[in-house]
């Protein structure tokens, strides 16, 4: 069923192509935005434009950023010999808020997933790996860079002690950790993964068998 209005439809049509917003949410959405001062929507318009205008990938960890370098690659707060290494940007945001991590980022810009045809090269991978290992040229058999990426760090230059992979806890997230693993640890590099297990104020009689497996192999002294 259509609006009467195709002007309001038209906004419809638009709200239902971002995810996890079905119609009727949208038509919410369009209802909101009838609301709305002109002025706010025009704000809003501009921002969805300059998004797309202004914002890019850093040439370095391959995170959103309006200037490339991105902010975390040119701090000098940072500790430059650890990386942690995650799938899409919104996960260095979440990493962020905690406020306990000070090195630096990778984004793969997704994980390796067979079934949706997403392969390693498909994948930030072998520039991690020219990160990493910058004095190697082949790494592995990983092939160098190709001309106009990233071969040499744009940082200034500190060996990389450790990568920390972030991956989230999925059989295409395992998948990737252990592509990158294999691909890292015969450098010499600490490659590790972020512990999993139960979450603050988790009950134990809820949590399933691979949760409660994991907490056991990651337990910690107190």
């Amino acid at each position: 069923m259509h609006l009467t209005s195709e002007t309001v439809e038209t906004l419809v049509e638009q709200f239902s192509k971002l995810p996890t917003v079905g119609r009727k949410t949208a038509q919410r959405l369009a209802a909101y935005v009838l609301k709305m001062p002109r002025e706010d929507v025009v704000d809003l318009a501009k921002a969805l434009v300059a998004v797309k205008d202004h914002v890019k990938a850093c040439s370095v960890c391959f995170n959103v950023t309006d200037d490339d370098p991105c902010p975390i690659c040119r701090s000098a707060k940072r500790d430059r010999s650890v990386i942690c290494v995650v799938e899409e940007p919104n996960d260095v945001l979440a990493l962020e808020r905690t406020g306990e991590f000070r090195g630096l980022y990778h984004v793969l810009g997704g994980v390796i997933s067979p079934l949706d045809g997403i392969g390693p090269d498909d994948l930030k991978i072998r520039e991690l790996v020219a990160r990493a290992a910058p004095r190697i040229s082949d790494p592995a058999g990983v092939p160098a860079p190709a001309e106009g990426t990233v071969a040499e760090p744009a940082e200034p230059y500190e060996p990389v002690r450790e990568v920390i992979l972030a991956m989230n806890p999925n059989v295409e997230g395992d998948t990737t950790a252990y592509y990158i693993g294999q691909l890292l640890g015969p450098l010499g590099i600490s490659v590790t993964r972020i512990a999993r297990g139960l979450p603050i104020g988790g009950d134990l009689e809820y949590a399933d068998e691979a949760t409660l497996a994991r907490a056991l192999d990651g337990r910690a002294g107190l």
